[in-house]
């Protein structure tokens, strides 16, 4: 059964700024730092997991370019909230995928994420070795209140953005 891993690929969550206040907030890159994919030896179901703990900010983006504006505390107090006030990762430590089926380059499936289930489906891409997914998710669906503060003059998007790159040799 092939399996990728982090060893083998990357993924990456993109979170968006809004509200009255969002001049002074940051849109984020954040790095899953521990996932595993397998797929059946015909590579015609994956099922993929990724550690909810291992979510890590990498840096804000600012106008579309990695930024240097956040310190070390502020990261570590934004993976605070993440893991406590958004994710609830004690309670809910495994995000999970299962196809239902794969058609050429269309993955469709199941994600369990915060203890809701629901149906999602992508167009994979390659790039020389590497396949590459980038998959839009609206939070409410899946029970989590995206992040606010400051009376939610200061929020997170509903709408995130998840980009998958893994070796397609593994």
């Amino acid at each position: 059964m092939p399996v990728v891993t982090e060893r083998d690929g990357e993924v990456r969550v993109f979170t968006f700024k809004e509200g009255v206040l969002s001049a002074v907030a940051h849109d984020l890159e954040i790095a899953v730092e521990r996932f595993r994919f397998e797929w059946d030896d015909a590579r015609t179901r994956v099922t993929a997991t990724f550690d909810a703990k291992s979510l890590r900010v990498l840096h804000a983006i600012v106008r579309g370019a990695p930024s240097s504006a956040l310190s070390d505390r502020d990261k570590r107090k934004i993976e605070d909230n993440l893991r406590d006030d958004v994710l609830h990762v004690k309670r809910f430590p495994e995000i999970r995928f299962q196809s239902t089926r794969i058609d050429g380059l269309r993955v469709e499936g199941t994600l369990t994420l915060h203890g809701t289930t629901r149906a999602i489906a992508t167009e994979l891409r390659q790039e020389g070795g590497k396949l590459i997914a980038d998959v839009p998710l609206n939070q409410p669906d899946f029970g989590i209140t995206p992040y606010s503060a400051m009376l939610g003059t200061l929020r997170v998007q509903a709408g995130v953005r998840v980009k998958i790159v893994v070796s397609s040799n593994g």
